[in-house]
């Protein structure tokens, strides 16, 4: 509204002027209204409360704020508009003198452009035109200077990296769950009241624990409840607690009541093989044992076990004996990794550190890839800016533009380092984004470069060259950065982590571009100059005609006075352009659009949460066999999770406490996740059997304190009571879960079991109760995963905008970022699901690099149509594909190439990484090319008001013609390549 109004003529009534501003401002903010309103209506229809809830009172409050917005606001301009028209000051609403001249003094008032009649443009608009160039002539100036300097800095942060193996931060605790989630603080709980005992239970333990496992399968999946089968199982056994590394099995193991936690299974036979054929087993629970977890892929005869597909072991060890505990697990790997296939069995094996020593082991898979990225971005770059033309190719300039982003990731990464940031498995998924977008921004300033007049001093043409890529090159790393910064409130450390390191290495990438990289550019300009070989550096003889012979050198357009187009311009030119706006072309590309948000839209309602942690171990690795054959055969039972009532004024005795208590317990079991043929594990229940069978009143406090402790004692319920001080101050229980195989599974158990038990701190005795199990801690990502995309999505949306109107102040263009970023996300977050990616910490980082670069390949294709000074839309959509086809190319081509290597990578991190990007690259760049220019062809008369200020603008010259990127701010042009 303000931008517009700063358009309309000031000697008009204040009437005219709002009835001009609504005729300018009101399709952008109605239709961006409309889009925004109708995509949070869209997401009512997801199966998420919060996600419901969110976008209910967004979309209200989007409403509201157009309502306001074109009549209270509306209101205040035009009052503002009475007080300038009556020359009265800002504040006081005294009258002023009239200014003269351009009005930029601080006492003046009411100045205006006498030749348009409009307000005086933006001072931003004019800082790179008067300022940024000018200041950064300095750098042609003193060329060695800027080149050592840029050096010295890299290399002396680069000496960070020497602190790298101190700062890596690979805990996957630490750096895949939400900081401070509900379950580490349930843990807290759980620890403070319940400490670990000398008699071991796994099934009390607050975290997973220490152990080894194996998960015995038939070679042809044949019964494995056979005696040939059992008696390689029990010299697996054998083998397994004859393992000796400076301490044997019998030390290390955890004990209860002195003697080494075994086997149910085995103990079941005697370790007798032959008694697994005689032995009848009932399943799940035989003799109050609890084979679930044991024996997996079961045939049962009413509740007899009559056939099963797995078997598994676990050694428990002592959790206290953490240096020990180490070796004796190695040694358990190495004996595993290193013995043959049995006769009749297969094998798989883990252990509690194989997952984080897998994920560790990550990092060896990726640091060959670096090589492999910087030789093909390195070629890329050179064929991108070759030419036959012997003085005026560019290929050592291009490399130095590889090189300089390299030094952006050495300087960057070092100075955190230094400042002894955490450094993050994800961090080493940044230098290919890096390389991407600074070879990206290197183009830019090679273009500029190239539409620079030849014949003109070096320091003048790197002037030019820095006045036009500068509002490209600063909004691409203003929005990028600003990206990965509101990245840095997600809960995930590991997102925390990437973010910092990313927008850090962002903005020295720019830093160098416009020092390193504009000396490499000024003395390339001066090897020019002087009409010398690239390679020899020889003078050669000057060249006449076009220049494309491949033995001439220094040839130039000599009626522009520039460098010739690259040949791609001409493609888009002359055949892409009028191709894409021929009637049937439109027709069809509206028709691919339709196709392309239906796919969408479908894959974004079959978006899967969370991250399996399989997924951290490398393809092929021991790990993921194992938990294949988890998933396998031991879903049926999911973990067993503990009730905790933390309340220390919970009166046990009385019955009506306790009938409260029992009827929160009815409700988890009657939870369909719940398995309802076993029943809770209850100390209380089993104390109430207790006092009847010994005639003890247990509503009675005294007696039921008295008696308490030797009943813990003696049925070993002495762990589940935080009894001192003759004081119950906390006590816990257990649910059995049942059919948990799935992330969904897993987040609806956790959302249930909280809701529960919510619900019980809400009966006519309040019960103040938490539920935990150790898997809680990971299962936590579900709760905020989707709550935090989308926060991070709608803020960076609007600080992308904010940005955009700051540096480019066209409302028009603003919806057209607004709708290519909504476009491209939608697109990105329906095909990543149907690309089997889930959404978890890894994937939302990209999901909020994918607004900046939705911004970079949206916000100045639409405003250069906008702006264009052709007649018709079919002409403007042709002149903006003109000026910008080939930067988005070269900018999806380049920063794609950074990433590609990584589709080859061996760990699921990297190759979602490299999905995810390839995916908001080519959507990005297909809405730049394709959809953005069709659809803006329909929409003429949006851009009409240029035309009324058409004989303001500069003269259109042959060299303005040529310029890979215009950018219109008010009656200033600027060039820019970039691809926006």
């Amino acid at each position: 509204m303000i931008s517009c109004w700063q358009k309309t003529e000031v000697d008009k009534d204040v009437e005219v002027r709002l009835a001009d501003t609504y005729k300018e401002a009101g399709v952008s903010i109605t239709i961006t209204t409309l889009t925004d309103v109708l995509a949070f209506y869209i997401g009512l229809a997801t199966p998420f409360r919060s996600v419901q809830s969110f976008c209910l009172y967004t979309s209200t409050a989007l409403l509201f704020c157009y309502i306001f917005n074109i009549t209270f606001f509306g209101a205040c301009l035009a009052l503002n508009g009475r007080r300038e028209k009556g020359n009265r000051h800002w504040l006081t609403c005294m009258k002023v003198p009239e200014a003269t001249g351009d009005g930029r003094g601080c006492c003046v008032g009411g100045a205006y452009d006498e030749d348009t009649h409009t307000e005086f443009e933006m001072p931003m608009n004019s800082f790179f035109k008067n300022y940024y160039g000018p200041f950064l002539t300095r750098v042609g100036r003193h060329i060695h200077v800027f080149l050592l300097l840029a050096l010295y800095v890299a290399a002396a942060l680069g000496a960070g990296f020497v602190f790298l193996q101190e700062r890596e931060a690979n805990d996957i605790e630490e750096q895949f769950t939400p900081v401070n989630g509900p379950a580490k603080l349930e843990r807290a709980i759980v620890v403070e009241n319940f400490p670990q005992s000398e008699e071991f239970s796994d099934l009390r333990l607050a975290s997973e624990g220490t152990y080894a496992s194996l998960i015995i399968t038939g070679l042809k999946e044949e019964n494995i409840l056979t005696e040939a089968a059992f008696n390689d199982i029990i010299e697996l056994d054998r083998q397994v607690k004859s393992i000796t590394t400076g301490n044997t099995f019998e030390n290390l193991c955890a004990k209860t009541k002195g003697r080494c936690i075994s086997n149910a299974i085995l103990d079941i036979i005697n370790y007798n093989a032959t008694e697994i054929v005689s032995s009848n087993i009932t399943y799940p629970m035989n003799n109050d044992i609890f084979l679930g977890t044991t024996i997996g892929g079961v045939k049962l005869d009413s509740s007899e076990l009559t056939s099963a597909r797995a078997v598994r072991l676990f050694y428990f060890l002592d959790e206290k004996k953490t240096k020990e505990t180490p070796c004796w697990l190695d040694g358990f790997l190495k004996l595993l990794s290193n013995s043959t296939e049995q006769k009749t069995v297969h094998v798989s094996y883990f252990t509690s550190i194989s997952r984080q020593n897998e994920f560790e082991n990550n990092s060896d898979s990726i640091i060959p890839l670096f090589s492999v990225t910087y030789v093909l971005a390195i070629t890329i770059s050179v064929l991108s800016c070759l030419r036959l033309d012997c003085v005026r190719t560019k290929v050592w300039v291009a490399a130095l533009g590889v090189v300089s982003a390299g030094m952006a990731v050495l300087a960057s990464f070092g100075l955190l380092l230094f400042c002894g940031m955490p450094f993050a498995m994800t961090v080493e998924t940044a230098p290919f984004l890096i390389l991407g977008v600074g070879v990206d921004d290197m183009f830019i300033m090679i273009s500029c470069w190239q539409k620079t007049e030849v014949d003109k001093d070096v320091e003048v043409r790197l002037a030019d060259t820095y006045k036009e890529a500068g509002v490209s090159i600063t909004i691409t790393t203003l929005t990028d950065v600003l990206a990965f910064y509101i990245g840095l409130a997600t809960p995930f450390r590991s997102v925390q982590s990437f973010c910092l390191y990313t927008s850090t290495a962002l903005l020295f990438c720019y830093i160098f571009n416009i020092t390193f990289f504009g000396a490499c550019l000024a003395l390339n300009g001066r090897r020019e100059k002087g009409n010398r070989h690239w390679l020899t550096c020889m003078k050669v003889p000057e060249a006449t005609g076009d220049g494309r012979g491949c033995c001439v050198g220094g040839a130039y357009d000599e009626d522009t006075h520039t460098e010739f187009e690259m040949p791609m311009n001409s493609f888009f030119k002359n055949y892409y352009g009028p191709f894409l706006t021929r009637v049937w072309v439109k027709t069809l590309v509206c028709l691919i659009y339709a196709g392309y948000l239906a796919v969408s839209i479908y894959g974004c309602f079959q978006i899967q949460e969370g991250l399996d942690v399989k997924n951290l171990a490398e393809d092929g690795s021991y790990v993921g066999s194992y938990y294949d054959k988890e998933d396998e055969f031991f879903s049926a039972f999911g973990p067993n999770v503990m009730l905790v009532i933390k309340d220390e004024d919970f009166q046990y005795w009385n019955p009506t406490a306790r009938r409260s208590l029992d009827l929160c317990l009815e409700n988890f079991q009657n939870l369909t996740m719940a398995h309802s043929g076993i029943l809770p594990v209850s100390w209380l229940s089993e104390y109430m059997k207790f006092g009847l069978n010994a005639g003890f009143d247990l509503d009675n406090e005294m007696q039921f304190k008295s008696h308490l402790t030797a009943f813990l004692t003696q049925f070993g319920f002495s762990q589940d009571v935080n009894f001192t001080n003759n004081q119950i101050h906390a006590s816990r229980m257990f649910i059995q879960t049942a059919n948990i195989s799935t992330s969904s599974d897993e987040k609806n158990m956790l959302n249930a079991f909280r809701e529960t038990a919510e619900k019980c701190g809400k009966t006519q005795t309040p019960i103040n109760l938490i539920v935990y199990h150790p898997a809680f801690i990971y299962f936590d990502q579900f709760a905020v995963i989707i709550s935090n995309t989308i926060q991070n999505l709608v803020v960076a949306t609007c600080a992308m905008l904010v940005i955009s109107l700051l540096l480019i102040p066209n409302p028009l263009c603003s919806l057209w970022v607004t709708f290519s970023i909504a476009s491209v996300i939608v697109g990105v977050a329906g095909f990543m699901a149907l690309w089997d990616v889930s959404l978890d910490a890894v994937s939302m980082i990209i999901l909020v690099i994918c607004i900046g670069f939705s911004v970079d390949f949206s916000a100045h294709i639409s405003y250069a149509f906008v702006s264009s000074e052709k007649s018709s839309a079919n002409e403007k959509a042709m002149d903006a594909i003109n000026k910008l086809g080939y930067p988005i190319v070269q900018g999806a081509v380049s920063t794609i190439a950074g990433v590609v290597v990584l589709s080859a990578a061996k760990s699921y991190i990297f190759r979602t990484f490299f999905k995810i990007m390839f995916l908001v690259i080519l959507f990005g760049a297909v809405h730049g090319i394709v959809f953005i220019p069709v659809f803006l062809t329909f929409l003429d008369t949006c851009s009409n008001s240029h035309e009324k200020n058409k004989e303001n603008l500069p003269e259109h010259s042959v060299t303005s013609e040529w310029k890979v990127k215009a950018i219109v701010i008010q009656n200033e042009w600027s060039a820019d390549p970039d691809c926006y």
